[in-house]
Formats: C-alpha cells, structure tokens, sequence
C-alpha cells in the first residue's frame, strides 16, 4: 500500500478531490516487513480481507451522500471486482475501479480470469496499459465484456502505467491520465449510497 504507484496515485486523487483508503492483504505486510516472499493466495481467498476493510472504512466514514467506489492496483483491483457486486447489491459501493486489472497471467493469455465479469452489473473502470503484460490493448478488445465495464487505455503503458522512454510520453503523463479518468469516473458513479 505505500508503492511509489499507490502513493502517486493517492496523492493525484486527493488534488482531484477523491479521498482514497489503502489497506494491505495479509500476504503483501508480510512481504513488506521482511516476511519470506511467496506467491500471492488465490484471489477468492482475499475476499475477506478487502470486504473487511470496507466495512471498517465505513464505520469511519463521514460522507454517507457521497458515492463510495472501491478498488486497487492489479490483484487489488482483481478483488475488487470480486466482492463488487454484493456491496453493489446491497447499496454500499457505487462503482469500481480497477489499476492494471490482471486479464491474465502474463505470457498465458489463455488462462483468462474474466469469466465473474460477464455477469457485472456494477460500473467498473479499468485504467490498463497499452503494452501490459496482464492483458495487452490487442488481447482485451477482443474480449466480451458486459456494457458495465469500461476500459480506459494509457499510452504505451506497462501494469505500473509506465512507458517506455522512446514514446515520447512521461510516466507522469501517464499517470495523470489514469487518475483524471478516475475522477471522471467517479463523478459518474453519483448512486447514492445508504449511510451505515
């Protein structure tokens, strides 16, 4: 939660007026304070961590007329979109944004992990790099993804948003961009959200 990305993008969506949250899965703090590095858990087993961090978010909330969108960056957003429908559902979340969402494991696009987004009906933004490795702007367009998911591309982006030198685009333009097609986002997403 405090990677040089994540604390960019906190910090470009509070000068957008979009106050972010950030918790940590139980595998990433134990990499960050010294743990041994293993691979991430299955996604499904994370759910509980995020849908737990949402609820104490919102005992502390104090803007139950303002719309609450959840996400994260990579399996972050992956779990996001996960346990976004239910909250939808029941009137806690109005939208969900996805950072460099993982289509796929990289060099197997084939293993895709798309099949809960067919049936989305929450609004969901994916801000995804040209050239990322977990779903490239050639592979994803041809998916079939519901009229509920929206998909925004950043110029020669890799999963991090950044581009190669040669482009001629920075990374902070890249990163500008993303966090304004949040923004965006999330004044579209006005649903009113039922107070805890």
């Amino acid at each position: 939660m405090t990677s040089p990305f994540l604390e960019d993008m906190a910090r470009l969506l509070a000068e957008r007026c979009i106050e972010t949250a950030r918790f940590e899965f139980p595998y990433m703090a134990e990499r960050r304070t010294g743990g041994k590095r293993r691979p991430p858990p299955k996604a499904e087993t994370l759910m509980p961590s995020f849908e737990t961090a949402v609820s104490d978010y919102r005992r502390s909330w104090s803007g139950p007329d303002v719309p609450l969108l959840i996400g994260g960056k990579s399996m972050g957003g992956r779990v996001a979109t996960l346990v976004a429908e239910g909250f939808y559902r029941d009137g806690v979340i109005a939208a969900v944004v996805a950072l460099g969402y993982p289509f796929h494991p990289p060099k197997s696009p084939d293993r895709l992990r798309t099949a809960h987004l067919a049936a989305m009906t929450c609004p969901l933004l994916v801000v995804q790099g040209e050239r990322d490795p977990f779903g490239r702007l050639c592979e994803v367009q041809g998916y079939r993804l519901p009229a509920a998911v929206t998909v925004r591309w950043i110029t020669d982006g890799d999963h991090d948003l950044r581009p190669r030198v040669a482009h001629g685009v920075t990374w902070r333009h890249n990163l500008e961009s993303a966090a304004d097609s949040v923004a965006s986002f999330a004044r579209s997403s006005g649903r009113q959200i039922r107070s805890a």
